[in-house]
């Protein structure tokens, strides 16, 4: 068989490793429970399923359409997203989730092809309302919007 389309191959192997990893550890780590009375396992494992049955039809129809090939890989994006969030994790609890998801979204803004500092700041304030009414408003989750000094 001939690979028609090398990034249809190559994500749909990513899901498919991904998806049936997670569902796999979470099905040996954790109870499973059943529709009715969910265990922690129950979410994972039908996600990780889900997400290795979309890898397979994706990595199945590189074989039948042609589709784009593998572009260069470039390892700065990478870097400021993934740095990003986890700078967040261990900003978040000394200097608040405002802070928090300004220097996110920035840091992160970095990774992209152009910084333009009118846009990241819009983001950020539309990110920081979004994140304070879902998750603190919302959703009642402790997180402190503030530096420990200023509360």
């Amino acid at each position: 068989m001939q690979i028609k389309s090398p990034m249809d191959f190559w994500s749909g192997l990513i899901f498919v490793i991904s998806g049936l990893f997670i569902g796999i550890y979470g099905y040996q780590n954790y109870q499973m429970g059943s529709a009715l009375r969910m265990g922690p396992a129950y979410f994972p494992v039908w996600l990780g399923g889900l997400t290795a049955a979309l890898g397979a039809i994706v990595f199945f129809r590189s074989f039948i359409l042609k589709g784009a090939k593998v572009g260069k890989f470039h390892l700065r994006p990478m870097f400021f997203i993934i740095g990003a969030c986890v700078l967040y994790g261990y900003i978040l609890k000394p200097v608040g989730l405002v802070l928090a998801t300004v220097i996110l979204t920035a840091v992160s803004a970095f990774g992209g092809h152009e910084f333009k500092a009118k846009e990241v700041a819009i983001l950020s304030v539309v990110m920081v309302i979004f994140s304070v009414v879902i998750f603190v408003w919302g959703l009642k989750l402790p997180f402190p919007l503030w530096p420990a000094f200023v509360q």
